[in-house]
């Protein structure tokens, strides 16, 4: 194998090791502004796109253990979708992207060792974004501590009307 393709593929082995997640898509009909205005949404999510040789990318991934996954879903031209940002806002990008120009069509990823179908980008999309899980999750862990905090209150201030009751009584 020439050099060339050799710095290609360990290029690739880097990006797919690096990467918390994979989309692979097919990008043709594309035009190059088209390309360029997904590559500049994508990048407000902190991931990549690039447009790989299957060939290339079939080496890459079989070295990778969690992106060796890929080969079932490598079938004509592909482009792929790298990051560390969220994955679920990777997708709404790439499916709201195909929704409104019905271009790239998803073939689908791997996301922490599984394989997903298009569908199961998709779906990702509809998932909320990382910080409103997180504020989800605080308000159902919070909730249950400041009921309790008020019902403790409230048995502070009973007593305190007792004491009182009974030191007028007694004054």
């Amino acid at each position: 194998m020439r050099p060339e393709k050799k710095s290609i593929i360990e290029e690739l082995k880097k990006k797919l090791k690096e990467s918390g997640f994979v989309f692979l898509t097919d990008y043709r009909g594309l035009t190059v502004a088209q390309v360029l205005d997904l590559r500049n949404r994508l990048k407000g999510q902190k991931s990549q796109f690039n447009v790989v040789k299957n060939s290339f990318l079939a080496f890459a991934s079989k070295e990778e253990g969690d992106a060796g996954n890929l080969s079932g879903i490598m079938e004509g031209p592909t482009a792929i979708v790298t990051g560390n940002g969220d994955p679920s806002g990777v997708a709404k990008v790439l499916v709201s992207y195909s929704r409104e120009n019905e271009r790239p069509v998803i073939k689908g990823g791997v996301l922490m060792g599984r394989t997903l179908t298009a569908a199961d980008v998709v779906e990702m999309s509809m998932i909320p974004p990382r910080e409103v899980l997180l504020a989800k999750f605080v308000y159902v862990v919070a909730s249950p501590l400041s009921g309790l905090a008020g019902v403790m209150r409230q048995k502070l201030s009973s007593l305190l009307y007792a004491l009182k009751a009974v030191e007028k009584k007694k004054g």
